[in-house]
């Protein structure tokens, strides 16, 4: 699924890290490495940091409080749970390890190493009081339950196995890894969940709150499996569902150009948009196209760090056209078709009701992508290429040249309104 924040459905290269920690040690810090972070978590800003209506997640170009820092050094503890009638199977060290360092590495490499993301797991089974179907466990499930089930009694049970070993205060994310045995699998039924952007009542021994915690159930399938729970802490980072909660069957209104739409499959990078919004962009990689006139902008692929990653064009208060550039990279398995991404966006669209929509440059094509059904094809050569021209929203785009290792040259002409 993907997604709850508090009180709203939301229907949801590379660092080596440290070797996973003896037995003896009931937590202890992985996933991350130790190496220095480069500089971020500038907050967007000017006419084409978009503001939301809401304090849900959403494209709004600035993450409300209550959400986790998504820049820097942020830490997770993780948990594992397992029930009665679905004992674990196979070692927390063996579960943990489908994560980790996986995640961690992922988050380094498309944030340009400017999120240092440290997880410390508490590697034990933690067995839950009652049978799995006790807790009501579904689809939507909400938080907190009337009939004292739901997530709400999980955690309390959580905490209560944790005791004063774990001091909660010291974490931004919270990770519970359920026994994948437990529940459906995820071809029939994703229940992966995050509860995200305030308290849920839940509270630890001294205080701490239990809060912006992602429940991972059952598992997925692809070459990238662990980006269900990138996908999960992106909610808990303040970024909504880009996939649709009444989806027409083979169609997704972003495509496998962006993990909170397609989490399924080959690895994909975060829109460039994304990458503004959690603070892995610095102000000089985004170009603001706010006045009337023709230029012309380059873009870089956002799957290589340094040079320009982002053009917006601003419609409204809420409504903009983007522009990146799309590349094959350590995280961006399936492009075949390197090119310039176009996008349009409305910040005050609810999580799951497709506030972002790719600009199909081969409309009616099967795409290029045939590598995995998880992909949508039919979206895998959206990218507008040398030559191709666009007009979106009164914005005409021109794609004048370029190639992977120097970018894109594209002439942008804003309308006067």
């Amino acid at each position: 699924m993907r997604s709850l924040a508090i009180a709203v459905l939301v229907l949801t290269t590379l660092t080596l890290s440290a070797p996973l920690p003896s037995r003896e040690d009931p937590a202890a810090a992985l996933g991350g490495g130790t190496g220095s972070v480069a500089r971020g978590g500038v907050r967007p800003s000017g006419p084409c940091a978009l503001a939301g209506r809401t304090d849900s997640v959403s494209e709004s170009a600035r993450t409300p409080a209550g959400y986790a820092r998504s820049y820097g050094t942020v830490r997770a503890v993780t948990f594992l749970v397992d029930f009665p009638d679905a004992p674990a199977r196979i070692s927390p060290r063996e579960r943990y390890a489908e994560f980790f360092p996986a995640v961690a590495d992922y988050f380094r490499t498309a944030s340009y190493g400017r999120l240092d993301y440290r997880s410390t797991p508490v590697l034990r089974w933690i067995r839950m009081s009652r049978p799995y179907a006790a807790y009501g466990i579904r689809r939507g499930a909400p938080f907190e339950a009337t009939d004292g089930g739901g997530y709400r009694a999980i955690s309390a049970e959580i905490l209560a196995a944790a005791g004063r070993r774990i001091a909660l205060r010291r974490y931004d994310l919270v990770n519970v890894l359920i026994t994948p045995n437990a529940g459906p699998p995820a071809v029939q039924d994703v229940r992966s969940v995050t509860f995200a952007g305030g308290p849920t009542g839940v509270t630890t021994h001294d205080g701490a709150p239990f809060e912006n915690v992602s429940f991972i159930w059952s598992r997925q399938t692809g070459d990238s499996p662990y980006r269900v729970l990138n996908h999960e802490n992106g909610h808990a980072f303040g970024l909504p569902d880009l996939y649709s909660a009444h989806p027409v069957r083979g169609r997704t209104p972003v495509g496998h150009w962006d993990p909170m739409d397609e989490d399924w499959g080959p690895a994909n990078d975060f829109l460039a948009w994304h990458k503004w919004k959690l603070g892995w962009l610095a102000p000089g990689q985004v170009r603001c196209l706010s006045s009337p006139g023709t230029r012309v902008v380059t873009l870089t692929p956002t799957s290589v760090p340094g040079g320009p990653k982002l053009a917006v064009v601003p419609l409204s208060r809420t409504r903009a056209v983007t522009l990146e550039a799309r590349a094959p990279g350590p995280v961006d398995h399936a492009v075949c078709r390197p090119g310039v991404l176009v996008t349009t966006l409305s910040t005050d669209t609810p999580s799951g009701a497709n506030p972002v929509h790719t600009v199909d440059a081969t409309p009616g094509s099967a795409g290029c992508y045939r590598g995995d059904l998880n992909v949508n094809a039919g979206l895998s050569d959206a990218t507008f290429v040398r030559g191709q021209t666009a007009t979106v929203a009164g914005v005409r785009i021109e794609v004048l040249g370029g190639t992977p290792k120097r970018g894109w040259r594209v002439e942008v002409r804003v309308p006067r309104h």
